[in-house]
C-alpha cells in the first residue's frame, strides 16, 4: 500500500477515518500549452537507467577500444533532468520519493505528473484517478502511435504510455489495456502476458495475441517476421519476457535499430503525422545486475536506434525527437580503489552476458567448475582462491553468484557499482527539432510531457478528462470471503457521497443522492435508511471497508469492478 508520507490521520473517537494526503502542487500541462502544432511528428527514445556513467562508459569504449570519439547522442545534448518521484510510504517504510522507480519517472515523463513508484499512470490517492500520456493524446488527435522496447512491451517504460494500473506488476492488464488502446505498433518481449490473462484468485485462459490479429495487427515473432510487415497496425513480440541482451542475441533476434526503422516506416505512412517511444530497456536491467560489459552493449544497441531516429528526423524536416533516461541504475562508478586509470582494454573481453551463465554458476559445486565457467566467458585465466570463494558465496542480493561473479569482474575492471538498485541522479537530455529549445538547461522528467505535447499540438488536459470520466483506481482488500472491499471514506468523498461521524453513537454515515448508510465502527451493525442492511462492513486498523454495491446503491449509479485492471469502471 502506498501512502503519501505527508497524510493526514483523521482520528475521532479512536476511528481512523482514512488518510487523507495532504495538498500538494499540481504539476500539470496548462491548457495554454495546447496550442498549433510546430512537429508534426514525435519520437521520445528512452534509455532505461542510463545515468551519466552508463553514457560516459559508452562513449569511452567507443574511444578506446573502437576508435570513434563520440556517441551520436553527443551531438544533440542540451541539458538534464530531476528525477524525483512523489513521496510514498508501506509499513511505514519510505518506498518512494528522492529515488524514483521505471512507473513513476515514465508516468512524469509520459504524462506530465509526478506519482508513487510503483504506479502506471494514475495518480497518488488512496482513490486514483488515471492521467493521460502523450500518445494517447496524440491518438485522439488522429495520430498514428507506437512503442518499441528491448523489454517486455508490458513493461513500466512503455505501459505509461498506454494504460493505467496501480502496480506496474499487473501486466496481463497492461497486455489486455493495450487491446483498447489504439496503439498502432507495439515492438518488444513479453510474449506470455499476451497468452494467457491473470485475474485475482485465478488464471484464465485468453489469447490476447488472437485478439489483436482480429482487430486487424499482423504479428511477428522473430527478425524475418518484423522484416515482412509491411504496414498497417503490428504487433512484434520477440520473446516470452524481455528481449535477449544484444551479446547473447542471434540473427532470428531484432536490434533497437531495427525494430526502431521497421516502426518509423510503418507510422510515417499515417499522413496526420505519429508518435512513438522507443526504450532501450535492457541498460536498466545490466546495470541492475552490475554486468559492466553488457551495460555498454545496450548502451552502444540504444545509441544505434538513436541514429536511425535522427536519420528519419533529419530527412523528414517535421519531426521532434527528445531523449532522455528514467533514473540512473547500479550507482556505477568508473574508478576504484584510488587508482587513477581503468582496464579499458579489457572492458569487451566478456562474451555472453552475465545472465546467461548465471544458472551454470548457481549449479556449480566445486571451485573447478566456477574457474572453467568464468573462463569461458571472459579472459580470466588465472581466477585466485579468494575469487573462486567470492564467487560461490555470492553476494548477499537476489542474484546470488551472479551478482558475486559481476563484482569480481568489475574489480578486474577498475569500476565499481554501489548496489543492485536505482539513484537519485539527474540524468541527461538530448534534442532534435523545435523541442530542443523547450528542455534546455535543467528540466523535471515532467516538461519532457509538457514540451513533448506543445511540439504536437495535443492537449493533455482534455484527454485526462475522458480517462477520469471512465474509471477510477482504489486501493481495495480481499477478505476471507474473497469479497472485494474499499476504503469507504476515500472512495465516497472520490463519488460524491458526504461522510459524517456520530462520537456518541460511535457510527459512520454515508448519504448519497438515493440514501444513508450507517455503520456501527464497534459492532459493524449497517442499516439503510434506518432499516437493518445485510452488506459486508470491515474494520481494518481503524479504516472503514464497504464492498462496491454500497457506493452503486448511495449513487444510484451501475458501479462496475474490473477486476483484471483493478479499477472501478464508471456508467
Amino acid at each position: 500500500m502506498k501512502l503519501n508520507k505527508y497524510a493526514k490521520i483523521i482520528v475521532t473517537g479512536g476511528l481512523a477515518l482514512s488518510l487523507l494526503p495532504a495538498a500538494v502542487v499540481e504539476r500539470k500541462a496548462s491548457a495554454a500549452d495546447t496550442a498549433a502544432p510546430v512537429s508534426k511528428n514525435l519520437i521520445v527514445l528512452i534509455g532505461d537507467g542510463m545515468g551519466p556513467a552508463q553514457v560516459t562508459a559508452g562513449r569511452d569504449y567507443l574511444k578506446y577500444i573502437k576508435n570513434i570519439n563520440h556517441l551520436e547522442l553527443d551531438s544533440y545534448y542540451v541539458g538534464q533532468a530531476t528525477t524525483f518521484a512523489d513521496r510514498g510510504e508501506d509499513g511505514g517504510v519510505i518506498v518512494s520519493g528522492i529515488v524514483t522507480d521505471s512507473a513513476s519517472a515514465g508516468t512524469a515523463f509520459a504524462t506530465g505528473h509526478k506519482t508513487y513508484n510503483a504506479g502506471i499512470s494514475v495518480s497518488n490517492e488512496d482513490i486514483s484517478v488515471p492521467f493521460a500520456s502523450v500518445l494517447e493524446a496524440a491518438e485522439a488527435a488522429g495520430k498514428a502511435t507506437g512503442l518499441v522496447t528491448t523489454a517486455r512491451i508490458t513493461h513500466a517504460t512503455p505501459a505509461v504510455y498506454a494504460s493505467h494500473v496501480r502496480n506496474r506488476d499487473n501486466e496481463s492488464a497492461i497486455a489486455s489495456q493495450y487491446l483498447d488502446s489504439g496503439i498502432d505498433v507495439l515492438f518488444g518481449g513479453g510474449k506470455q502476458f499476451f497468452l494467457t490473462t491473470a485475474e485475482k484468485g485465478k488464471r484464465t485462459d485468453k489469447n490476447l495475441i488472437g485478439e489483436f490479429e482480429a482487430k486487424g495487427y499482423a504479428v511477428a515473432y522473430d527478425a524475418a517476421g518484423l522484416s515482412s510487415l509491411a504496414g498497417g497496425k503490428a504487433l512484434g513480440l520477440f520473446n516470452s519476457s524481455h528481449v535477449a541482451y544484444t551479446p547473447d542475441r542471434d540473427e532470428t533476434v531484432p536490434s533497437l535499430a531495427q525494430m526502431t526503422t521497421k516502426a518509423l516506416d510503418i507510422l510515417s505512412k499515417d499522413t496526420n503525422g505519429f508518435a512513438i517511444m522507443i526504450e532501450g530497456g535492457r541498460i536498466d536491467h545490466a546495470s541492475h545486475a552490475n554486468d559492466f560489459s553488457t551495460t555498454i552493449d545496450e548502451v552502444l544497441d540504444f545509441d544505434a536506434a538513436v541514429k536511425v531516429a535522427m536519420d528519419f528526423a533529419k530527412k523528414d524536416g517535421n519531426t521532434s525527437v527528445v531523449i532522455t533516461a528514467d533514473h540512473e541504475t547500479g550507482g556505477l562508478s568508473l574508478a576504484r580503489d584510488n587508482i587513477y586509470e581503468s582496464n579499458y582494454d579489457l572492458w569487451d573481453q566478456q562474451k555472453h552476458s552475465s545472465e546467461s551463465i548465471a544458472a551454470a554458476l548457481k549449479a556449480a559445486q566445486t571451485p573447478e567448475e566456477i574457474k572453467q565457467i568464468v573462463q569461458n566467458n571472459t579472459w580470466i585465466t588465472d581466477l585466485t582462491d579468494e575469487e573462486i570463494a567470492q564467487i560461490m558465496a555470492g553476494d548477499g542480493s537476489s542474484y546470488g553468484r551472479e551478482g558475486s561473479y559481476n563484482a569480481v569482474i568489475a574489480k578486474r575492471l577498475l569500476i565499481g557499482w554501489t548496489g543492485h538498485g536505482h539513484s537519485g541522479v539527474d540524468v541527461g537530455v538530448w534534442a532534435y527539432g523545435p523541442i530542443a529549445d523547450l528542455v534546455k538547461g535543467q528540466v523535471d522528467n515532467t516538461d519532457i510531457a509538457k514540451s513533448s505535447a506543445k511540439v504536437l499540438g495535443v492537449d493533455l488536459d482534455a484527454a485526462t478528462a475522458k480517462l477520469q470520466a471512465q474509471a477510477i483506481y482504489p486501493k481495495f482488500k480481499i477478505n476471507r470471503s474473497k469479497e472485494v472491499l474499499y476504503p469507504a471514506k476515500a472512495l465516497a468523498e472520490k463519488l460524491g457521497v458526504a461522510v459524517a461521524y456520530d462520537e456518541a453513537a460511535r457510527a459512520v454515515s454515508l448519504t448519497g443522492t438515493a440514501g444513508t448508510y450507517s455503520v456501527n465502527v464497534d459492532s459493524l451493525a449497517v442499516s439503510w435508511n434506518g432499516a437493518a442492511d445485510s452488506i459486508t462492513a470491515e474494520n481494518d486498523y481503524g479504516k472503514l471497508y464497504l464492498p462496491l454495491s454500497a457506493f452503486s446503491k448511495l449513487t444510484g449509479k451501475n458501479l462496475v469492478w474490473d477486476s483484471l485492471s483493478e479499477r472501478i469502471l464508471l456508467p
